[in-house]
């Protein structure tokens, strides 16, 4: 029980939670790609509030400081000691907003603070210096929540158009005070409304933002779950074959991803049933091979021994012709362990620079009795020099059983003109005969094990039809390719090619 528990918890690993589980990256990015943007999009508009409510906060006073200025200006405030009316609208304004005003005359002492703090004081600073030069300032201050501002008071009915110097420049670059400045209104307003409503904002945004997200990961949830079921239907398709339960093709087209995963293991369940027809084949042909020398044997000691008074003679006969089936049963087993040996990559290869002409020279020189046996001339070409790095023992195996081959099928007084060539990437070795050629319908099948053509011809001829899949081999180990064209009884011509630089698997 504790063991099925540990499974089913390993197995709720694998599925939501492993990083590299395709549903929890999908879970992931959907979740990620839709907080990111909610979250992002509330500080946005949290802060473009915060800005548009100071500006207007901002654009509202200045209007009524620019107001009160005026009326300072036409009550005479800085000549008449203060007016009871201006002094109302001050305070009013200072209530209204949560603020501080400070009326500033030219010597730059504070004639008025409506917080009755720093009146009869000189205050100097920079904002206000600015101002009596014709600038009107304000800064946010969001830390500790307030509005200053500087609205100079101009006074425009006194004053000349040739005392008016505000604006000038003076020859050292230093900007002069402006004439029409009587004085400067220095204010400062709470924002402790604007962040009041922004935490209320806040909050609701944050509910609706914690109502998106729920909805979000719902979201991520079915589409991590929708878009990975047909990778689930091909794991279990898979499986079942796998398990031998089915055999079929399987078939998933919900996505052109799974339709290409299923179209790839569907080539592959086809390819394993060639294998497995082709090992069944195989496994046959090597039975029966490996049975017909050892059935020739015993029916030939039989006979011997059936005959109690059999001739020397006839001892002689059936002896040779035991011997001549073991040397056959010898052949197969070797050529069968070369096969499997090449198939398994169990003799990797020996790679050396040799001389292709001289090797080529030294199996014709082997085969030259065969061919002479059967008045079979043969003829070699080399048109240039060939080195190349190929290993010796097989591609003597290579050049031996085409030559060989094209010998063993040729007719009586025939040839086998065998042609060495290269470029600057490859060299080429082509045997052409005047054999008894191939059908066209057997040329897909010749390097297949144990495949004969003509059957009853072959046995005369000897032999173990493993030699062209033993070539075959031998070339694919060497990254090459080998060609076969042929004409039925009038013969066949393999090309074999081979890079000159040995290509490392």
């Amino acid at each position: 029980m504790v063991n099925n528990y540990l499974k089913k918890i390993k197995e709720f690993y694998h599925q939501y939670l492993n990083l590299r589980s395709l549903r929890v990256r999908i879970f992931l990015i959907v979740l990620v790609v839709g907080i990111i943007p909610s979250v992002a999009m509330r500080y946005g508009i949290m802060r473009n509030y915060e800005q548009r409510a100071v500006e207007l906060r901002t654009e509202t006073v200045r209007n009524q400081l620019k107001v009160i200025a005026d009326h300072l200006i036409s009550a005479d405030y800085f000549n008449s000691n203060g007016s009871d009316v201006v002094n109302a609208e001050l305070e009013m304004l200072s209530n209204l907003y949560d603020g501080r005003v400070q009326i500033i005359s030219g010597n730059l002492r504070v004639i008025r603070d409506t917080y009755g703090i720093s009146e009869g004081k000189t205050i100097i600073s920079e904002e206000v210096i600015k101002c009596f030069m014709g600038d009107s300032l304000s800064n946010y201050d969001d830390q500790n929540r307030y509005i200053e501002m500087t609205i100079p008071i101009i006074d425009n009915q006194n004053v000349s158009a040739e005392e008016v110097t505000g604006g000038n420049t003076a020859p050292g670059g230093v900007k002069q005070p402006d004439s029409r400045v009587k004085g400067v209104m220095l204010t400062s307003i709470s924002t402790d409304y604007i962040e009041d409503t922004m935490e209320i904002l806040s909050r609701k945004a944050m509910i609706l933002e914690a109502l998106m997200i729920m909805a979000i990961v719902v979201i991520a949830l079915l589409l991590c779950i929708v878009l990975t079921r047909p990778f689930e239907r091909v794991t279990k398709a898979i499986g079942e074959v796998k398990e031998g339960y089915s055999n079929e093709s399987i078939s998933v087209p919900d996505l052109a991803e799974t339709e290409h995963i299923v179209e790839a293991f569907n080539q592959l369940l086809q390819r394993m049933k060639v294998l497995d027809d082709s090992r069944q084949e195989f496994v046959s042909n090597v039975s029966h091979e490996l049975k017909t020398p050892l059935t020739s044997m015993k029916v030939l000691a039989d006979s011997l021994l059936v005959q109690e008074d059999a001739p020397p003679e006839l001892y002689q006969e059936f002896m040779e012709d035991i011997v001549s089936e073991i040397d056959r049963e010898n052949r197969i087993i070797t050529d069968l362990l070369t096969l499997v040996k090449m198939d398994k990559k169990v003799s990797a290869l020996n790679i050396a620079s040799l001389n292709i002409n001289d090797l080529t020279e030294l199996i014709l020189k082997r085969l030259r009795p065969l061919a002479r046996k059967k008045d079979v001339e043969v003829v070699f070409e080399s048109v240039r020099p060939v080195t190349a790095e190929v290993d010796e023992v097989k591609m003597t195996l290579v050049m031996s059983n085409l030559v060989e081959n094209a010998i063993k099928y040729n007719k009586e007084h025939g040839w086998v003109k065998v042609v060495l060539d290269a470029d600057h990437q490859y060299f080429t070795f082509e045997v052409s005969d005047s054999g008894i050629g191939i059908p066209e319908d057997s040329l897909a099948q010749i390097y297949e094990r144990f495949y004969r053509v003509d059957k009853s011809h072959s046995r005369e001829i000897g032999g173990t039809g493993l030699g062209l899949a033993i070539t075959k081999s031998a070339v694919l180990m060497h990254r090459g390719s080998i060609t076969v064209t042929s004409t039925e009884g009038e013969g066949s011509t393999f090309l074999v090619k081979v890079p000159l630089n040995y290509i490392a698997q």
